[in-house]
């Protein structure tokens, strides 16, 4: 009995170490140099054969080779040529990490009861030790916004990078935005109780917009007394109207969207973002006008409409950045966490439907690092920022030519090694051995 008890005991362990979470990179001290890649800046522009060289977790150089001339002795060189080097991508509006198993209620941390939960900070419920956030790495996804789901305000996201013991130390930017769930003017009958499945105008929209609106004015009005008792929702909601705090606003439809902007110019709130945004193409023109950015929902999905076109959603991002519109990527819905991998490929989507490969590769570095407000530090490969960046064999944006051979956050090496890749180098061995 007893020797059957240490058996399932090591056995245990045996599984428990050969699924661990890669252990964090340790901090970038000193200096090195990744030449002769191809850099792709993140802000449209593109250096053939480039330098670059990292300091204490910065980019300290990036530039020409052809034009400035740079001895790189006394440090570690990696030899990049014929390869290219990206800006880590950021993927926004996303619960990754707040669900490890959907099934499984005690891994499921996305959401509160109730309504109105501003208060709410997803950070502390982030788990820098999923399985599922770790599978990201290999894509080039290094960094993301972690949102709360559910109710009408669903909570405050925070911004982390992948690589980390705990939420602490993950943090880029904290408690950044204010998550608002618009209400739709239409909606569709219940067809499993035998109600017309087709759309229909929402007869309790402007009852729900109300209590958005009631909300607001409640929350300026505590901001303005004194000697009051403490409300945790109203305190959290301050930050919109001084501008330390954006609010970002979930709504597809075009009579939504509209009432959305017109809802923030009257309320004083400083900064917005529509996400989602499926008809927002339908008003560019008024986003542009009020400088309001969209978080572009996924673009591997189906037209919402029967008379929409069948590509509509692959050719949004084109239509509202010919307006002048700052559009970035998000990929929430259906297996959001596991699909988040799948950001770059979505940018590649969108090259072929008419914006060029810079330009969709800015949908998922520099714009998106611009709406979440952390562009000073993330989101381009230039001189001062954080050296945030990985080097594929090919093109990133491309399912079968990204294959990264290094990744590093703020200069940190770090492993792309996961679960995953452990399966893929298992199995492909499979036919050799049999064979």
């Amino acid at each position: 009995m007893k020797n059957k008890t240490i058996y399932i005991v090591l056995l245990l362990l045996t599984f428990g170490f050969s699924n661990a979470q890669q252990t964090p990179a340790k901090k970038q001290i000193g200096t090195f140099a990744i030449k002769g890649a191809t850099a792709h800046l993140g802000n449209g522009e593109i250096i053939e054969n480039s330098i670059i060289i990292i300091k204490d977790g910065k980019l300290l150089n990036v530039v020409d080779s052809r034009i400035v001339k740079m001895k790189l002795t006394d440090m570690d060189v990696i030899d990049a040529t014929g390869k290219h080097v990206y800006p880590g991508f950021i993927i926004p509006n996303t619960t990754l990490g707040l669900v490890e198993i959907d099934a499984v209620r005690a891994t499921d941390d996305d959401s509160e009861l109730g309504s109105w939960n501003p208060h709410i900070r997803s950070l502390i419920a982030y788990n820098t030790e999923s399985k599922v956030v770790e599978s990201m790495r290999p894509n080039g996804v290094l960094l993301a916004q972690i949102t709360p789901r559910g109710g009408r305000l669903s909570g405050t996201s925070s911004i982390v990078q992948l690589d980390a013991w705990n939420w602490e130390d993950a943090v880029v930017k904290e408690d950044d935005g204010i998550h608002l769930n618009w209400p739709s003017s239409f909606s569709r009958g219940r067809w499993w109780l035998g109600e017309d499945s087709a759309m229909k105008p929402n007869k309790n929209y402007e009852k729900q917009v109300k209590e958005i609106t009631d909300f607001f004015n409640a929350t300026k009005a505590y901001a303005k007394g004194t000697n009051q008792t403490l409300n945790l929702p109203y305190e959290a909601t301050e930050g919109l109207f001084d501008g330390s705090k954006k609010l970002y606003i979930h709504v597809d439809d075009e009579k939504g969207i509209i009432d959305a902007v017109n809802f923030t110019q009257e309320n004083g709130v400083k900064n917005m973002t529509i996400v989602g945004g499926y008809d927002a193409y339908k008003v560019a023109d008024l986003l542009k006008q009020h400088n309001i950015s969209v978080l572009l929902q996924r673009v591997h999905s189906r037209p919402g409409q029967t008379d929409d076109d069948y590509d509509l959603p692959f050719k949004m991002a084109k239509l509202l950045v010919d307006k002048g519109v700052v559009v970035a990527l998000e990929g929430s819905g259906q297996m959001e966490r596991m699909n988040a991998r799948n950001l770059p490929f979505y940018a590649g989507t969108t090259v072929a439907h008419g914006l060029s490969k810079e330009q969709a590769l800015q949908l998922i570095t520099l714009n998106t690092a611009k709406i979440l407000g952390i562009d000073a530090n993330y989101g381009s490969l230039e001189e001062g920022k954080s050296a945030t960046l990985f080097i594929s064999e090919g093109d990133a944006l491309d399912m079968r030519t990204n294959i990264i051979s290094h990744a590093f956050i703020d200069g940190r090496l770090i492993s792309l090694e996961t679960h995953q890749t452990e399966l893929w180098k298992r199995y492909s061995e499979k036919f050799e051995q049999q064979n």
